[in-house]
């Protein structure tokens, strides 16, 4: 199965799988693999990976055959996406035309923020 690495922290790493589903990658197998799964965090790149399923859980180590991008099955709700696509057409109306985008307003707010307390902290 491929997956791509999301997270890499203290304890090991963290995969989102073919499927969506989450899996583990413990500590020792980061130490040992460490190149190949920062590479796949930074380049957001497909890691061929052999799950071991505990329950609920799923841990991952790295196989040693990569994994191409068009075989990895990527899961698709066509009913789902239809939905989400009307939802996002009738959110375009909720916005003033007038005005930046709501993510926008976000982040300039955010920026402001930011600006604000470094300057805050810089005297």
């Amino acid at each position: 199965m491929g997956g791509v690495v999301i997270n890499v922290h203290q304890l090991g790493a963290t995969v989102r799988l073919d499927d969506g589903s989450l899996a583990a990658i413990p500590a020792s197998e980061l130490h040992a693999q460490r190149p190949a799964i920062v590479a796949s965090l930074q380049r957001r790149e497909a890691l061929a990976l052999r799950i071991e399923r505990s329950g609920a859980r799923a841990v991952a180590y790295l196989a040693r055959e990569p994994v191409e991008a068009q075989d990895a099955v990527r899961p698709l709700d066509l009913a789902f996406e239809v939905q989400m696509n009307r939802y996002l057409k009738s959110t375009e109306e909720w916005a003033p035309p007038d005005r930046p985008a709501p993510a926008e307003r976000h982040f300039i707010r955010k920026k402001r923020r930011a600006a604000f307390f470094e300057a805050r902290h810089k005297n």
